[in-house]
């Protein structure tokens, strides 16, 4: 991977090469003639445009809407690869995917969204730990036509809500828009919060209402019966999702035993803590969205909330550490139970429905 230099191997199939013109010229002229960029469509002004903007509007890590500014000895883009410090203790270190078509649909929002996406659903992961984000890279492949300095100023953006720096990347052509990012996090002197910490009797609670983020995409397809600034929050929530940083910090440094990101729904994501806690979940309400049903809360997926498991004994201080954290109340939602086969919401089977790929022919879910 090279940090912000793009591959110069040649990847179009033999038969639309010319023979008279080098490999790597032919790659780079492919994507002079097919990038959508505001001035200069050459991969490598572009690369120089981002490496630019990242300088001047970035962020210092942990600091959200600081100046990017590298330490003395760190390197950020424009190498072959970044030189970075890394805080003492433990480093949390995540990749995820945005693939339009299957988790972007990009008629419904901007390539600004698609780069915010990207970045916000890597820092989650990281939340989802109890960690703070650090650097991010970012590989690109995208189709003749992508505006890659709109999707980078969505990348940016985000890592400035975030206090990330994204110190690097590699741009590419492709069928179609992919944008993996892989991110690193710290924990500084706490251990990680796992999703195989819960234990028998562990209250369960959400950070904020499910569901806005399914509402959101129905809404845009065509939906309608909301009220429009109902509405418009469910389409920010599916654009735009956001992570949960100081909630995780806060749920992990008062007493949280286990914890993760709603990114695949509420059923399946606690189904996945259960089963690794080897406990059962007992659920007696779920906080849904104003726009959104229960179904939706349940399995629509892409919320961002973080679900967590806490003892008894520590809710009433994780709700006053919330609350002096100037967030949102966390909402109790249920319990962990003995029985590692209980999946149930008052007092019914809890059916496990959510996201899942399918890797079989022709299925995505």
């Amino acid at each position: 991977m090279h940090n912000w230099v793009a591959q110069t191997q040649n990847r179009i199939p033999p038969p639309l090469c010319p023979p008279a013109l080098p490999a790597w010229r032919l790659r780079s002229a492919s994507v002079a003639a097919s990038s959508g960029s505001r001035a200069g469509n050459g991969e490598f002004e572009i690369l120089a445009r981002i490496r630019s903007r990242l300088a001047g509007e970035g962020v210092r890590v942990g600091a959200p809407g600081g100046p990017l500014q590298p330490r003395p000895g760190e390197v950020f883009s424009g190498d072959d690869a970044a030189v970075l410090d890394q805080p003492a203790g433990r480093t949390l270190f995540a990749i995820d995917l945005v693939v339009e078509g299957v988790h972007v649909d990009l008629s419904l929002g901007s390539f600004a969204d698609a780069g915010w996406k990207a970045i916000a659903v890597n820092v989650s992961d990281i939340a989802a730990m109890g960690g703070r984000p650090l650097y991010a890279v970012a590989g690109i492949s995208a189709p003749p036509g992508t505006d890659l300095d709109e999707l980078s100023d969505g990348m940016i953006e985000a890592c400035a809500a975030y206090g990330t720096a994204l110190v690097g990347g590699d741009l590419t052509v492709g069928e179609k828009l992919v944008i993996a990012v892989a991110i690193t996090g710290t924990c500084e002197q706490r251990e990680p919060v796992l999703r195989s910490g819960a234990r028998p009797g562990d209250e369960i609670w959400v950070t904020g209402p499910l569901g806005a983020s399914e509402a959101g995409l129905g809404i845009l397809r065509g939906a309608g019966g909301r009220d429009p600034a109902v509405a418009a929050t469910a389409i920010a929530a599916y654009r735009r999702p956001a992570a949960r940083v100081g909630e995780g910090l806060t749920a992990a440094t008062h007493g949280a035993t286990a914890m993760i990101d709603v990114s695949d729904g509420l059923a399946k994501d606690l189904d996945h803590v259960a089963a690794d806690s080897g406990v059962g979940a007992r659920l007696v309400a779920i906080p849904v969205a104003e726009s959104a049903t229960l179904a939706q809360a349940l399995g629509g997926g892409e919320d961002y909330e973080l679900a967590f498991t806490a003892p008894p004994a520590a809710a009433a201080g994780m709700v006053l550490a919330f609350a002096a954290a100037g967030l949102r109340p966390p909402i109790r939602i249920g319990e962990c139970v003995e029985d590692p086969s209980e999946r149930t919401l008052d007092g019914r089977p809890l059916e496990i429905v959510g996201w899942e790929h399918s890797f079989g022919a022709g299925g995505t879910e």
